[in-house]
């Protein structure tokens, strides 16, 4: 069960479309590497999962305390900055849905391999930390509940990736950056109305 205090400004229904947006990185990664793999088996999808999901839960801890360190001087602009962070993360991501290059994804799931690929997908997630340290809750349920979005999205995405290739990389990129810039504008909205 969700802890109330979580509930304060951002709830349980934003905090899953932050989590599925913030995800879509490694969705779209995974995708390819499943297609690259071609036959993964359980291990190797749960393994891909677990690098994802780590640090995509790992990465908004960093930033959150980040944040709190820097709250004290950006308190009258906090909503701004949660609105800029997401804006860029989103516009960044529909940015690479729309681009024509293929990532050449190597079938290996080695630390030298998977470990890069898990930091790239996850810097968004690390300014996404810095932005929710503007919104009062429980940072803990919010990572713990990232991490295991992504980890379940990263693991079916190895899977499709293997039975579908590569088609469904732009699109999640494309939604997972509309959904970040909508959940920024909501942010934004919010603090202003409150403020009239």
């Amino acid at each position: 069960m969700v802890p109330a205090s979580f509930l304060v400004d951002m709830g349980i229904w934003e905090l899953f479309v932050l989590a599925v947006g913030l995800s879509m990185d490694a969705f779209a990664v995974s995708v390819c590497k499943g297609l690259a793999i071609g036959h993964p088996s359980v291990k190797g999808s749960v393994l891909t999962g677990m690098w994802f999901g780590f640090f995509q839960a790992l990465m908004p801890l960093v930033g959150y305390f980040v944040g709190l360190q820097l709250s004290s001087l950006i308190h009258t602009i906090d909503h701004w900055v949660a609105f800029v962070l997401l804006a860029i993360i989103g516009i960044s991501m529909i940015a690479e849905s729309r681009s024509a290059k293929e990532e050449d994804e190597s079938p290996s799931l080695s630390i030298r391999a998977m470990f890069p690929l898990a930091v790239a997908t996850s810097i968004d997630a690390l300014a996404s930390g810095i932005a929710l340290a503007a919104v009062e809750g429980n940072i803990w349920w919010a990572v713990s509940f990232i991490g295991i979005i992504t980890f379940s999205l990263s693991a079916i995405g190895v899977r499709l990736g293997a039975a579908a290739g590569s088609r469904y990389k732009a699109k999640a990129e494309l939604a997972g950056g509309v959904i970040l810039i909508l959940i920024g504008a909501k942010i934004l909205i919010e603090h202003l109305a409150d403020g009239l």
